[in-house]
This record gives structure tokens, sequence and C-alpha cells, in this order.
């Protein structure tokens, strides 16, 4: 391993060509530098310097060390840069899991802010269900996670709420309930459903099953997909019927699925599907505090634009 020290007197000596001048601008003494060059040339097994009494010239193979010399102390200070602006937050890289994002534009409206604001800083979304994102973020391969309830218990994860949103059913559009403007959960109770693998997210999975067993049934399912957008596509092709979130009644498949709002089925208002923003509190990335701080969610219903 050459010292970057060795590397900038050689760099003097190689734009002076004259050790006295080199010596005077590194403001040392000549027979200590005279000894370094040595000891470099020593290090490399080859000669960098034609000395003579005419003076001091580049050999070939010198003048080729000089653009490698010039490389390696401009890519250290290019690393260093890099390393101070990671240390105080404003480059990285910061994972970030999440369920379909696509169908949240406040969400998706925070992550470009983020960007603008923080153009150095590389983010790497990846699409996975509840369940995965839980583990990531525990075992930290993963910074930030936009899930469902938290489907583990742990202690150093922190979840915050962003959003709540009214569970609806998703009918086939031919379906008889289609045309009626609020659907009753109980007249379901013999309908085939579909649904997510309960393995993907055991607290949406269960959220969902607890719904319908308020209105006095266990639903009859008879396929599952993991994809939220696959799922939709079964019910379009009448597999059966399924209880999504709000969110997804904005954008999908309008002509062959429609979204109905689901009465009460009990004196309690029917619960909702909570999207929550998980980190691990032992992360020690600069990044996160300052994701954190630029995703300023309050808590609050998804917009109703479909009804």
């Amino acid at each position: 391993m050459i010292e970057t020290r060795l590397l900038r007197q050689f760099i003097a000596v190689a734009e002076e060509l004259h050790f006295h001048k080199a010596a005077i601008r590194l403001h040392m003494a000549q027979p200590p530098l005279s000894q370094a060059i040595n000891r470099l040339e020593g290090k490399l097994g080859f000669s960098l310097f034609n000395r003579s009494k005419r003076g001091v010239k580049l050999t070939p193979a010198g003048d080729a060390f000089l653009h490698a010399a010039y490389s390696t102390l401009k890519e250290l200070e290019l690393g260093i840069e890099h390393a101070r602006q990671v240390s105080e937050g404003i480059a990285g890289t910061l994972t970030v899991t999440a369920v379909s994002i696509s169908y949240y534009e406040s969400l998706l409206s925070s992550l470009r802010r983020f960007r603008e604001h923080f153009p150095k800083v590389q983010l790497i979304i990846k699409e996975m269900p509840s369940s995965s994102q839980a583990k990531a973020i525990v075992a930290g391969e993963a910074d930030i996670a936009f899930m469902r309830k938290l489907p583990i218990s742990a202690q150093n994860v922190e979840s915050r709420l962003l959003l709540d949103e009214e569970i609806v059913m998703a009918l086939p559009a031919d379906h008889p309930k289609a045309v009626a403007g609020q659907i009753d959960l109980r007249h379901f109770a013999g309908e085939d459903f579909v649904f997510t693998p309960q393995a993907l997210g055991t607290g949406y999975h269960s959220q969902l099953i607890a719904l319908c067993e308020t209105a006095g049934f266990y639903p009859r399912v008879v396929q599952e997909a993991a994809q939220i957008h696959t799922l939709i596509g079964l019910v379009a092709c009448g597999f059966g019927v399924a209880l999504v979130p709000e969110s997804i009644a904005q954008s999908i498949m309008r002509d062959k699925v429609v979204f109905r709002r689901i009465g009460p089925v009990s004196a309690t208002p029917n619960p909702a599907i909570g999207l929550y923003m998980s980190w691990n509190t032992d992360n020690p990335s600069p990044l996160l505090d300052s994701f954190i701080a630029m995703l300023d969610f309050n808590p609050a219903s998804v917009a109703s634009t479909w009804g």
C-alpha cells in the first residue's frame, strides 16, 4: 500500500521537475524528499525519474504513474466528500419496501419530493407483502417499510399510521349487487371470495376475516392471489368478490369491476385498513431521519373520488 503522502511528494517533483523547488513547495528539506522518492521507487520496483546534471525528467513509467497518482488522489477526494455527505444525511442509499404504492398519490408525491430535495440519495424501492417487509425491517435489510398492520412483534420497530382506508367490496360489473349504492355484507354469506394469502400479511388478512365473522359468516375463499391487481382481475373474471382497501377503487378496471361501500354490520363502525410507515429504531442511517421528516403525513382517510 502506497501512502498518499508519497503520492503528493511524487506529484510535486513531477510537476516541478526539480527536487529543490518541489521541497520548497512541500515545506520540507530536499534530502528527506529525495529519500521519499527513492523509497517510492523501491516500493514500485521501477524508476520514476531520470536524474542527470542537466536536470530531472520523468521516465515513461513515471509519466504513466503520474496519471495514476492524479486519478487516485482525485478518487480519494471524491470518496471523502461522498462519505461526508453520507454522514450528514444528504447522500447514500435508502431501501424502501412497500405494498403496491401506485394507488397512493400522496405517498408517491412525497417520494418525488424527497428525491428533489436529496438528489444524491439513491432510493431503492421494492414492492413486497407486509410479512416480508416486517422481516426485512427487523433484519436491517430495509430502512423504511410502507405496510399494513405489523404482522410480527418487535421492540425495535416503530410504526406511524399514515392512512386509514375504508374497506370496500369489489364486485364483477354484472353482479346483481353491483347496482346497489351500498351493500350489506351479510348478504354475501353464500358468495365465493378471493383473498390474498394469509402468509403475506396476517394482520390484513385477519382484519378482513373478522369483518365477515362480525357479519355472521366465515368467507368461502375459492381463490387466492398475491398481487392486488391479480385479485381484482379474478373478480373481473367472475371468480368471486373481494374485500379491498378503498384506494384500490380509484384506479382499477372500472369497466369490469365495481366497488361498493359496506354498510355497518354491527353497532360499531366497520374497521378501517391502516397503512403504516415502519422503521427499525436501531438503524443508524442519518438518511432515515431526513426521510421520516420529509414524509410529513397525518393519519387521514383516503379521499373518496370513486363513489
